[in-house]
């Protein structure tokens, strides 16, 4: 259960995901949440200087990964296992859960929790119960892996 126990990496990402979020709202005066940056770019405003820095944001996203694989001898541990309509329904589940909560984990449980927000810690829990229960019903109530 504790073979992927990596506190060093897992406090140095966590600190640069802090430290690029305040850098962010700092700088711009706006939320790192996910969500909202995507979503902006599915509907783009008149002010080309915000969709710029929303593609930038995630190109950075991609790329910033795609570098550090690269640089160093760090391989993508992640496999999806799942079959293609699950990932998609997934998706739009999260898509209709950030539109309804307004705002995703990053926006909520990373910004808004930094700033003291009450609404966001409500969010947040609300995540983590709902990521709790469903991980509680598919993998040991259902037993799908």
């Amino acid at each position: 259960m504790m073979e992927n126990f990596t506190p060093v990496s897992a406090l140095i990402g966590g600190g640069l995901i802090g430290l690029a979020s305040g850098l962010y709202l700092l700088l711009n005066g706006r939320i790192a949440g996910i969500s909202g940056i995507v979503g902006g770019l599915l509907s783009p405003s008149k002010d080309g200087s915000a969709m710029i820095e929303r593609i930038a944001f995630v190109l950075g996203l991609i790329i910033g990964p795609l570098l550090l694989m690269s640089g160093t001898s760090i391989e993508a541990q992640s496999v999806v296992t799942s079959p293609l309509p699950v990932i998609i329904a997934a998706g739009l589940l999260v898509g209709i859960g950030t539109t309804i909560g307004s705002g995703c984990t990053s926006g909520h449980g990373i910004c808004g929790l930094s700033r003291f927000s009450l609404r966001s810690l409500v969010a947040t829990l609300s995540f983590m119960a709902a990521g709790f229960i469903t991980v509680l019903i598919t993998r040991h109530l259902l037993g799908v892996a």
